[in-house]
């Protein structure tokens, strides 16, 4: 999907950092080893299929305000493909992000409108209920 009007990556690399990559036997919370920090993927041109594939929900949907730029907030928007849940998947090192008051109203917004919505910190996960709470995930 294209990106938005007005967005792009730019300097942020958090998707190169949080995500577990299985394909490269990266756990979530180390940074790529291709991955220049504030300057991008150092084999873009050749990046596997799966980096290819990837684009966050803040560069793609006009629905995630710009203020939650990942970069800035520390967390990083996407749907599972699997699941289909809406993620907000965090740092390890910064595990509740995502309970900075922007990104939960973010989070509690996708949950009322019906979505599954699921924090993620490495191996933790909360799911966030529509009603405003929040617990453990398995």
């Amino acid at each position: 999907m294209p990106a938005t009007p007005g967005r792009s990556c730019g300097s942020c690399t958090l998707c190169c950092q949080v995500l577990e990559i299985d394909e490269f036997d990266k756990p979530a919370g180390q940074l790529c080893g291709d991955c220049r920090l504030g300057g991008g993927c150092k084999i873009y041109k050749k990046r596997p299929e799966v980096c290819r594939d990837f684009e966050c929900e803040w560069l793609t949907e006009r629905d995630v305000a710009v203020v939650l730029n990942p970069h800035r907030t520390g967390v990083l928007f996407m749907i599972d493909a699997d699941s289909d849940e809406y993620l907000a998947v965090c740092d390890p090192k910064k595990p509740h992000v995502w309970r900075q008051p922007l990104v939960f109203r973010h989070l509690l917004a996708k949950a009322k409108a019906g979505h599954v919505v699921v924090a993620k910190a490495g191996t933790f996960a909360w799911r966030v209920y529509p009603n405003g709470e929040s617990a453990p995930w398995a």
